[in-house]
């Protein structure tokens, strides 16, 4: 069965082909939202995440004030500051994370708003078609929020009837 797995994964792979691609800065946005939300009862430092995650401090903190600015984080300065979620996790959505951190969706030159040189724009239909998938993909992103993406928390562990009544007797 294992084997089987393997090979559906290798053919979905060959047919999909190159998976669309994020920039850096949106995949380390995304990765520093999901830690924040791994440790909502703290604040966390840009130096944790940039040794948990092998980030560039540099390239944390323009990420990190971005979020800032984009309303999802909020900074604590001083010697024990830090930052953490400014909003819950079920308010967060994905689809506006990463139009917040994206520079564009460009998928072609005839999308940048300036310097359209192809000779087959009159008559092209791949423009329309790119837009589509565009639009159908930030769309799927819409119906996710972060708190989708964080692990359960652990279940706390069910007091037993021998420690009640351990409690009960030392209550009396």
């Amino acid at each position: 069965m294992q084997e089987g797995k393997n090979e559906f994964f290798l053919n979905v792979k060959k047919i999909a082909g190159p998976a669309m691609r994020l920039t850096s800065f949106t995949d380390y946005s995304l990765r520093t939202l999901l830690h924040l939300g791994m440790h909502r009862g703290r604040l966390v430092t840009i130096q944790e995440i940039a040794d948990t995650h092998l980030i560039s401090k540099n390239h944390l903190m323009k990420v990190v004030h971005q979020l800032g600015v984009a309303g999802f984080v909020e900074t604590v300065r001083g010697r024990n500051g830090g930052f953490r979620l400014k909003i819950e996790p079920e308010e967060i959505n994905l689809g506006a994370v990463i139009r917040a951190t994206e520079t564009d969706f460009h998928m072609a030159e005839c999308f940048a708003p300036g310097g359209n040189n192809c000779p087959l724009s009159a008559d092209c239909r791949l423009k329309h078609a790119l837009a589509t998938a565009t639009f159908a993909y930030l769309r799927s992103l819409d119906t996710q929020t972060l708190a989708m993406l964080l692990p359960e928390p652990a279940a706390k562990p069910v007091m037993t009837a021998i420690q009640f009544h351990r409690i009960a007797v030392v209550a009396e």
